[in-house]
């Protein structure tokens, strides 16, 4: 068969040789070099052909068909089998938190990208272990990796990455990797990023509103230092730099309270949901008035947020979507900073 000239074994690799096997027949029906339905060479045939054992090539067929690239019939042999993982550009979006931001992000890229990709959605809940075994589940099996770096330590703090995530981003074929969200300073080789620069951002974002950020009489931030979807310290840090430059008195809290009780003349930056549903009823239930007698600012725009007349700091999920999909498309392999802007509303 034709097929035996494309496929290679090396013996002086540290790949296991099924694994060989595995790669060399994906890497044909990428290249066109197999086609849908056309015959594979037998178990025995491979095994033959480099003195392999019937083991090693059995266990490389048995991953092609859980993976649904091959099929066997009984009494004719394997075949290549036509389904969407092969017909189309096949890309794995990996998403640390199930959020109306991080599905924004998803759904701007399902429509950008068109119908000839074919894209799997996974959620590891910024787990280290959830994600390594995703990524070793998907070793090879597709076209693109879209990454949003986001994981827990074991305090319950942010990390952007791990030495072992690293290790496994690093193992991924530059050209095929796009990395979401988080800038990511540790990785080798040229790979598309389209990213926020969490401290930048915010400390640029509130400079575009310091003339009515001024006039408040202090500053105050929530941000949890433990959170099973921990956010980046970054944002602290921009924070904290702009009410220095400002010289404006500044606090940072763990969590607002239904019932805590609020400063007339305080601007309060809620970044988790929960902290600013509470904010705005321990507001009505004081008679205090946003944009008014208090300031509100909210982490993450929503459309709730706008119809409701939040003022937002927040990057451009929508574009973030679309230009992964215009590198993907494009074969562009770029370091974009994603749009982030102050969308300033009553409440400020």
């Amino acid at each position: 068969m034709k097929i035996l000239a494309h496929i290679s074994i090396d013996e002086k690799s540290r790949k296991p040789k099924y694994r060989q096997i595995v790669d060399s027949i994906i890497d044909n029906i990428s290249a066109g070099k197999l086609k849908l339905n056309e015959k594979i060479p037998s178990i025995n045939m491979l095994s033959e052909e480099f003195s392999l054992s019937r083991d090693t090539v059995e266990k490389a067929y048995n991953i092609l068909k859980e993976r649904s690239i091959i099929t066997s019939v009984k009494g004719k042999g394997y075949y290549v089998t036509s389904t969407p993982l092969i017909s189309r550009t096949n890309v794995l979006f990996l998403v640390n938190k199930l959020s109306v931001y991080k599905m924004r992000i998803y759904n701007s890229f399902i429509s950008a990208i068109g119908e000839t990709t074919h894209t799997d959605l996974h959620i590891y809940h910024c787990d280290e272990s959830l994600f390594l075994n995703l990524l070793r589940q998907a070793e090879n099996a597709y076209d693109y990796y879209v990454i949003m770096p986001h994981f827990k330590t074991t305090s319950l703090k942010h990390a952007s990455t791990t030495d072992k995530v690293t290790l496994a981003l690093n193992r991924i074929p530059k050209h095929k990797l796009v990395v979401l969200d988080n800038h990511l300073t540790t990785l080798e080789g040229n790979f598309a990023e389209v990213y926020q620069d969490f401290e930048s951002d915010i400390y640029e974002a509130l400079q575009q509103g310091r003339d009515k950020i001024s006039r408040y009489s202090k500053l105050v931030i929530t941000y949890p230092t433990r959170s099973v979807y921990p956010y980046p310290k970054r944002i602290l840090h921009g924070f904290r730099k702009f009410c220095v430059e400002a010289k404006l008195p500044f606090a940072v809290i763990e969590e607002i309270e239904e019932d805590m009780p609020l400063e007339p003349g305080t601007l309060y930056l809620t970044i988790p949901e929960t902290d600013l549903v509470h904010l705005v009823k321990a507001a009505r239930d004081q008679g205090l008035q946003p944009g008014q007698d208090i300031g509100i600012i909210s982490y993450n725009e929503t459309p709730l947020k706008d119809l409701l007349g939040i003022t937002t700091v927040s990057t451009n999920f929508a574009e973030m979507g679309r230009m992964t999909a215009e590198m993907i498309s494009k074969r562009r392999q770029d370091k974009v900073k994603n749009p982030f802007l102050l969308l300033d509303r009553d409440s400020l």
